[in-house]
């Protein structure tokens, strides 16, 4: 199916945090890597998602949300930063998906749930931005989450931990890997609005600090 198929299609504008497994994306180790996405339109049978790495048209993906639980997908149409899977499952799991989608529809609206914690991580309007080594170089990146303080990153460069960089114009450091990716800590607290604004290339304008090695 195309994306103009299923954008006509009826589904729900939803985003949830997830990861995902290509064919031939292996790791140092041999092991097969897992890079992080994000649903931008659900059904109980495809859904759009934002990605760190695009596959291709055909190729088998298994994936993960927390909210869905694990999908073995087939990629049917492709995007410049995402792509199509159809939805492999039982009619069972189609009807209790159908449900799970119309609760999270609800839930979406309800504007009684606020998030209290300090230095919060939230989904930015941009998902995908830029890294830009010390030596001049940028690679392409998928935003999993961010703070004030940091932000989670996936994509197929993979640095080693204390690797400087900048994450759009926001300098930092890698500090922690994980499954999907890493963590990269600010040099200098952001401030939330900016981090929230949707710029073209970057998170946050308001940084300049150099980036050193």
């Amino acid at each position: 199916m195309s994306v103009a198929e299923f954008l006509r299609q009826r589904a729900v504008d939803v985003n949830v945090n997830g990861s995902y497994s290509l064919p031939r994306w292996y790791d140092c180790e041999g092991k097969l890597r897992s890079f992080a996405c994000r649903t931008k339109r659900v059904s109980p049978f495809r859904m759009i998602v934002d990605v760190a790495v695009v596959g291709k048209i055909g190729e088998r993906v298994t994936s993960y949300f927390q909210d869905f639980g694990e999908f073995q997908c087939t990629i049917s149409a492709t995007l410049q930063a995402g792509f199509l899977m159809e939805l492999e499952m039982t009619r069972a799991r189609r009807a209790w998906m159908s449900e799970k989608l119309t609760w999270l529809e609800k839930k979406q609206k309800d504007d009684s749930i606020k998030e209290l914690r300090r230095d919060a991580r939230f989904v930015p309007q941009v998902s995908h931005t830029v890294l830009t080594l010390a030596d001049g170089s940028t690679q392409p990146c998928f935003i999993i989450d961010v703070s004030t303080s940091g932000v989670a990153i996936s994509c197929a460069y993979d640095p080693p931990v204390g690797t400087p960089l900048a994450v759009g114009a926001c300098v930092g450091r890698v500090i922690r890997k994980f499954d999907n990716g890493f963590a990269v800590k600010f040099a200098e607290k952001q401030k939330r609005d900016s981090l929230r604004r949707p710029p073209s290339t970057n998170i946050t304008p308001r940084t300049s600090s150099p980036i050193r090695s």
